[in-house]
């Protein structure tokens, strides 16, 4: 018997014998048990490297290897990329959204594997990004692989790859919580109790693994020494408007500078332009090396001296000034870092820059307000909480930031905190930015799917689905006897009027002939060309359906021809829509 009949043994045996529902949630502890091994992993090899790499590093003086190790560490990143992976796995969350909204929830097998090596050289050698995003790929991936391995439908593929997200959130944080809050927010169209349940699962499994092997101590130590008061929340409201508009920057400053480095066409001058500017900005401000987590550690216990640790500006760590100048800075120049980092050929994602830039801000904010008016306000508690705006805001995922930040330091006594903090931040970026900057660049093609089932639905329709190609044409030469020969074999009310070459020259409804039809001695003296009217508008293949049914909606027509290079591809017919739309709302929504 051949390894292909067994396999196909094993899922008919498995078929017969284990119910889908009982079968999903044995999947969903397999997804959180690899998934949490491969957080694991990742963990350990980045820390593995930075410490080979920076033990031996004067506290006190400017480090030069600092100018080296952050373009050896993309430059091996980028070459792994290109020539061992040969596909893009930037943008991890991105293309997650991307496979569940366009590639029916299916993740191409070697992101398993390749996005923990990618990253972990990346952030190993200073890349100043996070391991979140390629954990989450990387645990989206091994769902998708599974349950593709054993057939499972679409619908169950879409809930293994959230499994996967949401073990990898657990596994790499110690946060189960925001682990399934952070696959309902960002990635998942619905949550149902069908869905919760396999999400809750894959999450604990991976938490507890992480525990087995890491020990039981929380990510960061945070002790509460000033409890909440109502008298802080006028502050903490300042804080959260500061936070939003970080965002902001945070959002649009990455994608103006993606942009700039599209416009880089080789590798190689996006690696030297990169690299230089990486190398040069982790030199002056060492904080910038990594993911930051030391320095949001250090933020954490009131203790912004630290931060100056290897840097030129060590002598100045105890004056007011520069300190405020010091943290400013780190904050304007962190997207500058990391979008050197993964367009100079790293990989790596902004969650953990989120996490760096609200920890900054906080801290900035409240020594601010301090120095300048006398306040006694807790910075560690501002720099706690500006952790969860700055991530609420950047990712719109408000209830993943608020339990996140509380699951990854203890902090479960200040929820007030950081609910306003939150609440506000999100808020704010609201007004400018309806996406957040994982989902902006598939919203702007029409290609996201959205926790609104309408679009949502809509996103999952496909033109080429609802496209038809079999309507009866007529020729701008033909006569009106030949018209009514043609509307007299088909069942059809409109007829596409096309040349000999291909070209869509007008549409020749049936109500523009209704009245001489029946007249024979017109037949031969008019023809087509002089009976043919323009059509409304004009749509293209590649349109998205939400711009297909926006067109339907302005020009109030029931059938539009789809037109491409100026040949006509066919008709989409609204009631065509209706009907695809009916079928793949029952399929989505199904228990």
């Amino acid at each position: 018997m051949t390894s292909k009949s067994r396999y196909l043994e094993l899922i008919a045996w498995r078929e017969q014998h284990i119910k889908e529902r009982q079968f999903v949630l044995f999947l969903s502890f397999l997804v959180g048990l690899f998934t949490g091994l491969a957080a694991f992993v990742l963990k350990m090899s980045i820390h593995g490297i930075q410490t080979l790499l920076t033990h031996r590093f004067a506290l006190d003086s400017a480090n030069y290897w600092y100018l080296i190790l952050p373009v050896v560490g993309i430059f091996i990143a980028g070459w792994f990329v290109r020539n061992i992976v040969r596909d893009d796995i930037g943008h991890g969350v991105t293309k997650i959204l991307y496979a569940i909204s366009q590639r029916k929830a299916i993740i191409k097998l070697h992101n398993v594997w390749s996005s923990v090596v990618g990253s972990a050289i990346t952030i190993g050698f200073g890349g100043s990004v996070g391991a979140e995003a390629p954990a989450v790929l990387t645990g989206s991936a091994i769902g998708s692989n599974l349950g593709k391995f054993f057939k499972m439908n679409q619908k169950t593929l879409m809930l293994l790859v959230g499994c996967g997200a949401a073990g990898a959130i657990s596994g790499i944080f110690k946060a189960p919580i925001a682990g399934v809050l952070f696959t309902l927010e960002v990635l998942m169209v619905d949550m149902t109790m069908a869905s919760v349940v396999p999400l809750m699962i894959s999450s604990i499994t991976a938490a507890s693994l992480t525990y087995f092997l890491m020990g039981d101590q929380i990510m960061f130590h945070f002790t509460v020494s000033a409890p909440f008061s109502i008298d802080r929340i006028p502050y903490l409201i300042i804080l959260g408007i500061v936070c939003g508009f970080v965002s902001l920057y945070f959002t649009r400053g990455m994608n103006a500078l993606e942009n700039v480095f599209r416009k880089l066409n080789t590798p190689y001058r996006k690696l030297a332009f990169g690299g230089v500017m990486l190398s040069l900005l982790i030199f002056m401000f060492p904080p910038l090396y990594g993911e930051g987590y030391e320095a949001i550690s250090s933020l954490l216990a009131g203790n912004s001296e630290t931060l100056f640790e290897k840097s030129l500006f060590y002598n100045l760590r105890f004056n007011a000034w520069a300190i405020i100048l010091y943290l400013a800075a780190v904050i304007f120049f962190k997207i500058f870092a990391s979008t050197a980092t993964n367009g100079g050929g790293g990989v790596g994602g902004v969650f953990a820059p989120s996490l760096f830039v609200g920890c900054v801000t906080g801290y900035l904010v409240a020594f601010v307000l301090n120095h300048f008016l006398g306040f006694k306000l807790p910075v560690e508690n501002f720099a706690f909480a500006g952790m969860a705006g700055v991530m609420s805001a950047v990712m719109h995922s408000p209830l993943t930031a608020i339990f996140l930040i509380a699951e990854l330091t203890g902090g479960y006594s200040l929820f007030m905190t950081l609910m306003i903090t939150s609440v506000i931040a999100f808020l704010t970026i609201m007004v400018f930015e309806p996406h957040s900057i994982y989902a902006m660049r598939l919203a702007k093609k029409g290609e996201l799917i959205t926790h609104n089932k309408d679009k949502a639905v809509l996103t999952l329709l496909k033109m080429e689905n609802v496209i038809e190609t079999d309507m009866d044409i007529v020729r701008p030469d033909n006569t009106l006897g030949d018209l009514v020969k043609v509307i007299s074999n088909s069942n059809r009310n409109i007829y596409p009027v096309v040349d000999y070459s291909g070209k869509l020259l007008g549409v020749m409804p049936l109500s523009e002939v209704r009245n001489i039809m029946f007249r024979p001695e017109l037949y031969n003296r008019f023809k087509v060309s002089q009976l043919m009217i323009s059509p409304p508008a004009l749509l293209s293949s590649k349109d998205s359906m939400e711009t297909v049914m926006n067109v339907f909606e302005s020009t109030q027509a029931w059938n539009l021809p789809v037109v491409d290079n100026g040949k006509y591809m066919g008709f989409v017919s609204k009631a065509k829509i209706f009907n695809a739309y009916r079928r793949v709302l029952v399929h989505f929504s199904d228990e």
